[in-house]
């Protein structure tokens, strides 16, 4: 409608617009240009209401249907709406059943491989256990089951020391190690050469090219191997005959950082030898440790295989092997009695409960050192200066199951 009122308006200004002014109203020819003129502005007049009508009617039309059209919309979206709500429903519980089965494979696969873990472990320990049989598979079945009797072979004025003979060897030759720290090493032709002085020849004065530290020094094989003197845990392997250092290794394991006996107050590495070849024991980490046994291959210094044992470093005062056993010496104070208290198999074949008591023949002072001989199946030991031989009884040890 309001198009409608703005058309006839401006037909009343066309119309004033062409009125003539009044000098030409009396013309006949400009009053019939001009009622040309008027008819043709009539006829366009007319098409634009016409088309003003039908735009009108359009757009009424389409106004309708798009509201029809809104209503709809509004309906799609209400149907649209629950069917994405339903849908997210679907897919979060679809997404719980897809955690809570991933939940139960992973709990199979953990179950699995814990089993497999298991039985992995289980392997390892079967050939760890057959290795260590197979590496301490010497003909030798005897335990310890009393120290006999003692005999002091020689008497000297030096509190600390050792001396020993070839662990292996048959060479009737002693050898002595005096003092905690040097490197002088006297060699004797036999035992009697070193208990009597007047015996000739003379002993032979070796000078090493290292010194050593502490007292558990052993000659095996020909070489004396000892603990370095200014180093923590260096082993060294001396040819004593070419005066030289044949090899040298460093002890792992916490060697070193301590005393290996809390009454050794020199000995932070103690070598021993029996009947399987070459040992270290050591304390291992913090004060008074327990003790740790190592088997080292002595002609490259490798180590074959490490234990950690139940024996305590403290009120220890010595140990040593036999037939692969670890026997460990405990006094009160330093001073005696001097009784092995500690006794430990890697093999397991030895029980400590079913030991008689093993007690040391009574001496004043903590022995310096104490090493068994596997050839002549005897102790050797120093004890506040004098040197003494203990000889043992042995029985047999039960076979492995």
């Amino acid at each position: 409608m309001l198009a409608l009122r703005r058309a006839s308006a401006f037909r009343v200004l066309v119309l004033m617009a062409l009125l003539p002014p009044p000098q030409c109203a009396q013309d006949p020819a400009m009053v019939h240009y001009i009622n040309q003129r008027f008819q043709v502005l009539e006829q366009g007049l007319e098409k634009c209401t016409q088309a003003t009508r039908a735009y009108i009617q359009d757009f009424q039309e389409f106004s309708k249907n798009i509201s029809v059209m809104l209503g709809q919309c509004q309906t799609y979206k209400s149907e649209y709406k629950s069917a994405v709500y339903n849908l997210a429903l679907r897919v979060e519980r679809a997404q719980r059943e897809i955690d809570y089965l991933e939940y139960l494979r992973e709990a199979d696969a953990c179950v699995e491989s814990e089993d497999k873990m298991l039985a992995e472990k289980l392997v390892q320990e079967a050939e760890e256990e057959e290795r260590i049989r197979t590496l301490l598979n010497a003909s030798c079945d005897n335990m310890l089951m009393g120290i006999k009797s003692l005999k002091i072979v020689k008497k000297t004025m030096d509190t600390d020391g050792s001396w020993m003979k070839d662990a292996v060897s048959d060479s009737p030759k002693v050898y002595v190690l005096i003092g905690s720290r040097n490197n002088t090493v006297w060699e004797f032709v036999n035992i009697r050469a070193f208990t009597e002085d007047s015996t000739k020849p003379a002993p032979r004065k070796l000078i090493l090219t290292h010194s050593w530290q502490g007292t558990g020094q052993v000659i095996y094989k020909g070489f004396l191997f000892f603990h370095s003197q200014g180093t923590r845990n260096e082993i060294i392997k001396y040819n004593l005959q070419k005066r030289t250092v044949e090899d040298r290794m460093l002890l792992l394991g916490g060697a070193g950082r301590s005393l290996a006996y809390q009454h050794s107050p020199s000995t932070y590495i103690d070598l021993a030898v029996d009947e399987h070849g070459l040992w270290a024991i050591h304390s291992g980490p913090g004060i008074h440790g327990h003790l740790v046994l190592t088997k080292i291959e002595p002609d490259s210094l490798g180590v074959e295989h490490s234990w950690d044992t139940p024996c305590s470093s403290q009120d220890a005062e010595a140990s040593f092997l036999l037939c692969g056993v670890l026997y460990v010496v405990y006094s009160s104070g330093g001073h005696g009695p001097h009784r092995i208290t500690c006794v430990y198999d890697p093999l397991g074949t030895i029980i400590e409960e079913n030991l008689p008591k093993l007690l040391f023949p009574r001496r004043s002072r903590s022995h310096s050192m104490i090493h068994y001989n596997p050839r002549d199946k005897q102790l050797y030991a120093w004890n506040d200066g004098n040197q003494i031989i203990y000889k043992l009884q042995t029985k047999r040890k039960q076979p492995l199951q």
